[in-house]
């Protein structure tokens, strides 16, 4: 099992971890559910439910990879398989990112 932290605007939001089988979790963490005030990380992934279950990486952390030729430079400076959604995330969402959220290893 492999997991990362998920980040809004710098602070803990929740927990993605990919299982053995290949399937993908996500769960708020329940500190960023007790404050009102913290908003869902996606429209997809809405704060009404604590844990998210998926047998893919779920869409909206999918479209924070890169793609094309910047895909492929990615997976060779890190050694990562091509397929290998959860390294490619590891390895570029970490600072710069489109929006709020921000993906570090656990």
């Amino acid at each position: 099992m492999r997991q990362a932290t998920i980040f809004y605007k710098g602070e803990e939001a929740g927990i993605l971890e990919q299982h053995d089988d290949g399937s993908f979790t996500f769960r708020y963490l329940e500190a960023w559910l007790a404050d009102p005030a913290n908003p869902s990380i996606s429209l997809t992934l809405p704060r009404s439910q604590p844990e998210y279950h998926a047998e893919y990486l779920f869409p909206f952390f999918y479209n924070m990879l890169p793609e094309g030729t910047n895909r492929l430079s990615v997976c060779k400076a890190n050694r990562l398989d091509i397929d290998d959604y959860f390294g490619i995330l590891m390895a570029t969402a970490r600072y710069d990112t489109v929006g709020a959220v921000t993906v570090k290893k656990k």
